[in-house]
């Protein structure tokens, strides 16, 4: 499915959504973010997609966030309607079953930040800078910013990148945790499709178990955490897949995934 302001494209077993308004350094707009939405719940639905990589057009911008300039003459009533169009994009990409890669280059600010860190693994380049600004225009991250920064960084690190809004580069924000690997400038999307592919290389009922497990175990007590990952556990177990990945490798070949 590619849209005018979506583009999606296939990697064998990968599927790559990319934003595609670099005219705009792939600001949300309303457009933009009803596609995302149909995109994600389009390809949740694909039952050879193994795993997802989120790109962006241009040089400059991975997403510069909410389009301020379409905000600009918007009405209350507006913006609520707009609000039910952007969760249902940030979620259609924190819910996708499959794993999700990010590949971030230059500005990843606001909602930009947010859509990658709704990402399972994001991999930025050294010209990434990421930030949650909200409050600098009178507002509070509502793409899962405050929860999603909480939970990789911590309470101190997500209070200082949520309360300050400031600009975070891309060695500081790999040492926070905003980025889970820094590569090269210019690699960020060729490093972060072979991420894509390692993973797409291996068992799906596994990979969509374990992306469960890791998502839901998350605040859980230990006991409770345990019960997930045993379900994720059952779930691969009993599973078509690991009867082909053992085979396969008592029988030293590649494994060729039943996805069942």
């Amino acid at each position: 499915m590619t849209t005018s302001a979506i583009r999606v494209s296939r990697h064998d077993h990968v599927v790559e959504i990319a934003l595609h308004r670099p005219e705009a350094l792939n600001a949300l707009s309303t457009a933009l973010a009803r596609e995302l939405a149909d995109v994600t719940a389009e390809t949740a639905q694909i039952g050879d997609v193994r795993a997802v990589l989120l790109t962006a057009a241009g040089d400059r911008a991975f997403c510069v966030g909410a389009d301020l300039k379409e905000r600009n003459g918007m009405s209350d009533d507006d913006l609520r309607a707009q609000r039910v169009v952007f969760r249902a994009a940030f979620g259609g990409v924190l819910q996708l079953p499959q794993p999700v890669v990010a590949a971030v280059h230059g500005f990843a600010l606001g909602g930009g930040c947010e859509l990658a860190l709704s990402c399972d693994i994001v991999v930025g380049d050294e010209t990434a800078v990421l930030g949650l600004p909200e409050v600098t225009i009178g507002l509070v991250p509502g793409g899962g910013g405050t929860q999603l920064a909480l939970r990789r960084l911590g309470a101190g690190r997500a209070a200082d990148v949520v309360l300050t809004g400031r600009r975070i580069p891309a060695g500081e924000a790999h040492a926070l945790g905003l980025l889970d690997r820094l590569v090269p400038a210019g690699s960020a999307r060729l490093a972060a499709l072979d991420v894509a592919q390692q993973i797409a290389a291996n068992s799906p009922v596994a990979t969509r178990a374990a992306k469960r497990a890791l998502r839901e175990g998350w605040g859980l007590d230990y006991a409770a955490a345990m019960d997930v990952e045993d379900t994720a556990w059952r779930t691969a177990a009993f599973s078509a897949d690991r009867k082909e990945g053992i085979a396969a490798f008592n029988e030293k070949r590649p494994p060729q995934w039943p996805g069942r």
